[in-house]
């Protein structure tokens, strides 16, 4: 294990319990995002089994693994089958990340669910529960049948480097996802997050991103400079895989499993 994978795994993350999906928030334990915002960067991600860290090579880093794609979609496909799960995380079972799973669908890979968490959680019970909350408990949408599985993407993003900065404008477009939290106007305290590729697909800048995580997070009223001096910003920085069903069914061949 080298130096930087092990600094890196045991920072601690600065951020409460809760899960969220991957590019909105609130107070609420569940947060929603809109469907733009969790689009596939297609300038971050590389395919066919290579990840990418926002800021790192894969040699200096590297933690997200296609193994972790095929055992999401495992447990979703023992799901739906009504089958005990096949694979097994054996590589990665005391390791402690945050993490998000993100599920698309067809050849535009519209978004079919993203949920994820904030809290460093072993990766082996992580990616299963957060593989079957966004599969199948993601609010904005009907739960993942059976007859979408041949048509579906998934990406797991695992979250690293977690930084809080004093200034709201410290972070970088392309490489930090950022979690604010703000004051709303009942004087209670809302977040809400985006990930790291979300500014650099919309075209945004540091305002506008701010300003949109705002809305994102709930707040009505104008937004103002004197709000957004009251940020608590917290930046942070992922490594993304993704595989499709096709690669799943592939691996799952490949190593005797039917």
């Amino acid at each position: 294990m080298s130096n930087s994978f092990y600094i890196l795994k045991k920072q601690k993350t600065g951020a409460s319990s809760f899960s969220s999906c991957c590019s909105g928030g609130s107070n609420s334990s569940h947060d929603l995002c809109s469907q733009e915002s969790c689009l596939e960067n297609k300038a971050s991600v590389l395919v066919k089994h290579h990840s990418l860290l926002n800021g790192y090579t894969k040699k200096q880093l590297s933690v997200a693994h296609p193994e972790m794609c095929y055992f999401c979609f495992d447990v979703i496909y023992s799901h739906l089958h009504q089958k005990p799960d096949t694979l097994k995380l054996t590589k990665w079972t005391s390791d402690e990340y945050p993490l998000f799973v993100t599920w698309k669908i067809g050849k535009e890979k519209r978004l079919r669910g993203c949920i994820g968490t904030f809290s460093a959680m072993k990766l082996s019970s992580g990616l299963k529960e957060y593989a079957l909350s966004s599969a199948f408990k993601d609010s904005r949408f009907s739960p993942i049948s059976i007859d979408e599985l041949g048509r579906l993407h998934v990406s797991v993003s695992i979250l690293v480097k977690f930084e809080e900065v004093n200034n709201y404008m410290d972070w970088e477009i392309g490489v930090h996802g950022i979690r604010i939290e703000f004051p709303s106007e009942r004087g209670s305290r809302r977040s809400a997050t985006y990930l790291p590729e979300v500014a650099s697909e919309q075209g945004w800048d540091h305002i506008q991103t701010i300003d949109s995580l705002l809305r994102k997070g709930g707040h009505k009223g104008t937004v103002t400079p004197e709000l957004r001096k009251q940020i608590r910003l917290v930046r942070y920085q992922s490594e993304k895989i993704t595989a499709s069903f096709q690669e799943y069914m592939t691996f799952r061949k490949r190593n005797g499993f039917s």
